[in-house]
């Protein structure tokens, strides 16, 4: 995850831990920028290296590189570490997300974090992804460069419009992709993908069953649930299209962190993005995905498949880990599974 655009670059000690050195930073920075470039950089210097301090799944940091007889470049560098936390199938790693750079965002030429390229460690076998460190040049700042906004509720409503409009446009674009030989590398929602989660909260939830007796019949209902996830039109989606995974710069919208990137319906991505937000922002950012995806007018039974994609998206969070399941702070995801549910007509 980036940090935030203002966090300026401080000179620290290299790091130690899964932090690549110096010297190992230096040659894997040259090759990926000698292959972006198409010709040799005779040198690179490494002036300033900060962690960020947001949580990510994977460390990264902002690398500040100075090139002979060029400008200072600001990298954001993410590196492959241990075992990679797949999530059961949900997330892809570093070298999965560098591909959806590669081969799904840079085609869109939808506004994303400039892809310098993906490498390869030799020592460790790990992967890297190098992208533009995102900051705001020059004295303007966003509210300068386009509105100023007083009020936290209206801020929040632009971004997330802003959100909404992005990956309207990128769902609109890709749905005629899915079926590409170059697209095969993604991960695709099916039904052994879907069982999978309904079992995993049914079965976690095992000891809840008194405070939601409703598990039962939900539970037996899930060919019912798949089938019903199935039927939805798939594109190329996000996967946890949440406000912490977008960033934005001077009025644009730039979503980061693909490594849950898959072949799944679109609505998944604006559920995550409307999950928990007042109905006056939801609405606001519905409208504007409506008018990016579907200028000409949505289908009719949208609300049916906007609640199947939050039936799937408290499954995918109730069935994640057993002690998220039965955590107090999580069970207003079992109030929105029941309300869903009864909605589409399974309990």
């Amino acid at each position: 995850m980036f940090p935030t655009a203002s966090q300026s670059l401080a000179f620290i000690a290299p790091p130690t831990g899964p932090y690549p050195d110096v010297q190992t930073l230096t040659n894997g920075l040259m090759s990926v920028l000698e292959q972006h470039r198409g010709r040799t950089v005779s040198t690179l210097t490494i002036v300033e290296r900060q962690p960020t301090i947001r949580i990510s799944t994977f460390p990264t940091e902002i690398v500040m590189c100075r090139l002979a007889n060029e400008s200072d470049l600001q990298l954001f560098c993410k590196y492959e570490a241990g075992p990679n936390p797949s999530s059961y199938g949900h997330r892809g790693g570093v070298r999965y997300e560098a591909e959806v750079y590669r081969q799904v965002l840079q085609p869109t030429q939808l506004p994303t974090p400039h892809f310098y390229g993906a490498y390869t460690d030799t020592t460790t076998g790990n992967t890297w992804l190098i992208l533009e460190y995102l900051h705001k040049k020059g004295p303007q700042n966003e509210r300068k460069a386009h509105i100023h906004i007083e009020d936290d509720l209206a801020r929040q409503k632009y971004k997330l419009g802003l959100a909404a409009r992005w990956i309207g446009q990128f769902h609109a674009t890709n749905e005629g992709h899915v079926l590409n030989e170059s697209m095969s590398f993604l991960h695709r929602y099916d039904a052994e993908y879907y069982l999978a989660w309904v079992r995993r909260t049914v079965s976690f939830a095992s000891e809840l069953q008194r405070c939601y007796p409703w598990l039962t019949i939900f539970s037996g209902h899930h060919n019912q649930i798949v089938d019903l996830l199935l039927d939805l039109p798939v594109t190329i989606i996000h996967g946890e299209y949440y406000k912490p995974n977008i960033l934005y710069l001077l009025g644009t919208a730039y979503p980061v962190d693909w490594e849950s990137a898959a072949i799944a319906p679109g609505e998944i991505d604006l559920a995550s993005l409307t999950e928990r937000w007042p109905e006056e922002i939801a609405e606001h950012c519905t409208a504007a995905y409506h008018e990016a995806r579907w200028p000409e007018g949505g289908p009719q039974d949208w609300e049916r498949r906007l609640d199947a994609a939050r039936l799937y998206l408290q499954l995918r969070w109730l069935g994640e880990r057993p002690e998220w399941t039965i955590d107090e702070a999580y069970q207003w995801r079992f109030v929105e599974l029941h309300e869903v549910s009864e909605r589409l007509g399974l309990i």
